[in-house]
């Protein structure tokens, strides 16, 4: 077997991080409300949007005059950076076996395995932020309920939705771009008798997120498939990350930045997730391939988003 010295290990360490710092999942819709950016300190103050950031400031100037003087963004709730770290082995044996078929990177599948895992709590982590009503005004928050819910026949979802844009618009001078919503609540949409209606005479094609993003006027809207089980009761059901809910919000689609409004955005300390120098523990005849990840999800513009819950029902 090929051992892994010093020089090997500096070669492969930052490949392999640019493979996690690259990695993406299908199911994993976090990032369309919550773009990491990267941040230099492991904790300080989120920067915050009000309406100020959208206000004409009335820039004509004199000659002579002072400039206008404006601030987007000001220090809001302190944060901290959460560490996430998994090792992820790769038995001897199956190094072994692998130098027997070319092209197989055991590196990068245990790198795979591990980013599989922290961006699925991250995912949670970010759908439990975003689908928390206690963190709307009352103007931007509406429960479903009865008939009003999206997976009945009487219900409205697109007035809904564009009522709901038009608050937000009206809120902070804005309107949504951007919509994730529970899978469940996709079906209800994809199906309902008045959005099949927009598309009879169009496509005999199955309706998909992205010609729905288009009939309501967004630039992105998806779907939360994510599901998990708790590792601490590994017996229970799987739950829905994204549970029974749809959340508008305000994101910038180019150009993320501490200083740009948006909805949220997820602190990720420079150079993360990166990935440590592979080391031999010799008690499981194992190489192991570690992954840290240091990250937070914040909210900086919560005026700019709308929540939709108990968006489907029996």
């Amino acid at each position: 077997m090929t051992t892994l010295n010093t020089r090997s290990a500096r070669v492969i360490d930052p490949v392999l991080s640019g493979i996690a710092q690259g990695y993406t999942h299908a199911q994993r819709v976090g990032h369309v409300l919550f773009p990491a950016i990267e941040v230099m300190q492991r904790g300080g103050k989120v920067i915050e949007f009000g309406r100020e950031s959208f206000f004409d400031y009335k820039a004509r100037r004199a000659p002579g005059a002072d400039a206008v003087n404006i601030q987007f963004g000001y220090e809001g709730k302190p944060y901290s950076l959460d560490q996430f770290s998994l090792d992820v082995p790769v038995p001897r044996e199956h190094a072994e076996d692998a130098q027997a078929v070319p092209g197989i990177d055991l590196g990068k599948r245990a790198v795979v395995t591990a980013m599989d895992s922290l961006t699925l709590s991250l995912e949670i982590e970010q759908a439990e932020l975003a689908s928390n009503p206690t963190n709307y005004a009352a103007s931007n928050k509406l429960a479903l309920a009865g008939t009003a819910r999206w997976n009945q026949t009487a219900s409205t979802p697109i007035s809904d939705i564009e009522a709901a844009k038009d608050q937000v618009r009206k809120a902070c001078g804005v309107e949504p771009n951007r919509m994730v919503i529970s899978s469940a609540g996709f079906k209800a949409l994809k199906y309902h008798a008045s959005i099949a209606e927009k598309f009879k005479y169009t496509t005999a094609d199955s309706i998909t997120a992205k010609m729905l993003a288009n009939l309501l006027e967004l630039d992105e809207l998806a779907v939360g498939k994510a599901t998990y089980v708790d590792s601490n009761l590994p017996g229970a059901q799987f739950k829905e990350a994204w549970g029974n809910a749809a959340i508008l919000a305000y994101v910038p689609t180019q150009d993320a930045a501490l200083e740009q409004p948006s909805f949220g955005y997820t602190y990720t300390l420079k150079g993360h997730p990166f990935v440590e120098p592979p080391r031999w523990e010799g008690g499981k005849r194992s190489w192991i391939y570690g992954v840290t990840y240091e990250r937070k999800p914040v909210l900086t513009g919560i005026a700019s988003g709308f929540l939709f819950t108990n968006i489907v029902g029996a």
